[in-house]
């Protein structure tokens, strides 16, 4: 009979064979902002569960990050809303989201409690049949006017577990110190096309914020490395500021530590720039900073939002990202450049 609180077959850990403590699992299979904006609800489930072994369920290429946020025992690789591949935990909290998928999977560990938000109002087919698996769930409704990280402090505080939501920062990466050039870093990219500001533009700045004397350097995954080429070509960098594609979430996470400001879109990496108070202007589009923007009174940050909301997911640039023009950045970096802050 397999121990209560185990991955399925294929997917234990070494550790899991030895470690008898009940299980706190955690789902929050999403990207690095979403990791980072439940830092703080994190947290809050470890102080109040201490004698818990927290195993978050979230991709493994967020693993880099674990040992900077403290308090997870284990990642389970999850992808999405599940499955999830662990047996009988004591605790399941549903950090992912409001659909009822999360909600499920987690069930489906047969855990002896849940912590989630109320089951949401959903149609068709294949979402009545999941409804039907999560009717009985407690928890407090979901709501959209909330910023995200206030979002499950809330829906822990439901449950009378206490979370921080200024509990935001992690621990510089081993080895990081600020350089005695340290870069202005341009991060062009964004998971969906919506929020990804002109390539042209991001030129601009850096081009003028070289011409101020700072030395640039522009960052991105590995596909991202066509753009990041393409912006340090236009902006008159070197091969050498292109660091997308050379650079892992560990490593990322070191130059953005050592970084002297960020400039980027409404992605994770700007959520890296709060973890680590490095200085950052970040540019908003279809999505207010009132929900996913760094906190409004770290003076570290300037946020740039023309005011209106779309579809996130959109193919095309949002317009009102469109209406943050060049200049209106390169003033932002300038600002926060001249005035010693970094």
């Amino acid at each position: 009979m397999r121990r209560p609180g185990r991955p399925e077959e294929g997917r234990d850990d070494p550790d899991d064979r030895i470690d008898a403590r009940p299980v706190l699992l955690v789902l929050r299979a999403l990207g690095l902002g979403d990791l980072l904006t439940g830092v703080p609800a994190l947290r809050g489930l470890r102080r109040a569960y201490p004698e818990h072994r927290l195993v978050l369920a979230a991709p493994s290429p967020l693993r880099p990050l674990l040992p900077l946020i403290g308090g997870v025992d284990a990642l389970l690789d999850v992808s999405g809303p599940g499955p999830v591949p662990l047996h009988a935990p004591d605790i399941a909290v549903n950090l992912h989201g409001r659909g009822p998928e999360s909600t499920a999977a987690l069930l489906r560990t047969a855990p002896a409690r849940l912590l989630s938000h109320a089951p949401p109002n959903r149609t068709g087919l294949r979402a009545m049949r999941l409804m039907r698996e999560i009717r009985g769930v407690r928890g407090p409704r979901w709501r959209e006017d909330v910023h995200e990280v206030r979002r499950w402090c809330d829906m822990l505080a439901w449950f009378g577990v206490p979370a921080d939501p200024a509990d935001l920062d992690i621990a510089a990466p081993p080895e990081t110190a600020r350089e005695a050039e340290a870069p202005v870093v341009i991060h062009p990219g964004a998971a969906y096309p919506a929020r990804r500001w002109p390539p042209e533009r991001y030129a601009e700045v850096a081009a003028a914020l070289r011409r101020a004397g700072q030395r640039v350097v522009v960052t991105g995954g590995g596909q991202e490395r066509v753009l990041a080429r393409r912006v340090a070509a236009m902006a008159g960098l070197t091969d050498e500021a292109v660091l997308a594609g050379r650079t892992g979430l560990g490593d990322l996470a070191r130059v953005v530590a050592r970084a002297r400001l960020l400039i980027c879109g409404d992605t994770g990496v700007a959520h890296l720039a709060t973890a680590l108070r490095t200085p950052s202007v970040v540019l908003f589009g279809p999505v207010s900073p009132a929900q996913w923007g760094p906190p409004p009174d770290r003076r570290e940050h300037i946020v740039l939002w023309a005011g209106r909301t779309g579809d996130p997911h959109g193919a095309r640039p949002d317009p009102g990202l469109l209406d943050i023009d060049a200049r209106q950045v390169t003033d932002a970096a300038l600002s926060l450049l001249e005035v010693g802050i970094t």
